[in-house]
């Protein structure tokens, strides 16, 4: 059986603790934390990159009818989440925290409101659009599942000896 490790912390404050940081993960490529942490982290956020890797392709096509410019009702050809990836969606999102892209340095308002009008969840979308595919495409390529993240040990935290590492994205 798993061993559940509790740092210490109630039971919402751990879990909120982990949800973050694998958010964060996910967001970033790279977290630093404690081992303790990074562990517990790496475990959950494996699970949810194998789950938004069996679902990502399910997508169904629908034709709905649009109003044009003119008023005219205009068929338009639309990609929609199959069941099994719309269970995947929201099963991230109560899981992973919404994380909103930010705006680049020097970069125009307008653009950046054009370049993220219609992403509502940016998280959820970079799993589903850069982090899965990318994963599929390893596991067929080495033939394993899993091992989506690796713990780089760097030293040791003064004042409470804590072990720092580097959690990151493979």
């Amino acid at each position: 059986m798993a061993q559940i490790r509790k740092f210490g912390k109630p039971t919402t404050l751990r879990l909120s603790i982990i949800k973050n940081q694998a958010s964060e993960l996910l967001w970033n490529g790279k977290i630093e934390t404690t081992l303790v942490r990074a562990k517990s982290v790496q475990a959950y956020a494996e699970k949810l990159l194998t789950l938004a890797m069996r679902t990502y392709e399910d997508n169904v096509k629908v034709v709905k009818e649009v109003y044009g410019e003119k008023g005219a009702k205009v068929k338009k050809e639309v990609v929609n989440d199959g069941p099994k990836k719309l269970a995947a969606r929201r099963k991230l999102m109560a899981k992973l925290n919404d994380i909103q892209e930010q705006r680049a340095f020097k970069e125009k308002r307008s653009d950046f409101s054009a370049k993220t009008k219609d992403i509502k969840h940016p998280l959820i979308e970079k799993i589903f659009n850069v982090l899965a595919p990318k994963y599929a495409a390893r596991e067929k390529e080495l033939k394993q599942g899993g091992g989506y993240t690796r713990i780089i040990r760097k030293d040791i935290r003064r004042g409470d000896n804590a072990e720092i590492v580097i959690l990151e994205l493979v």
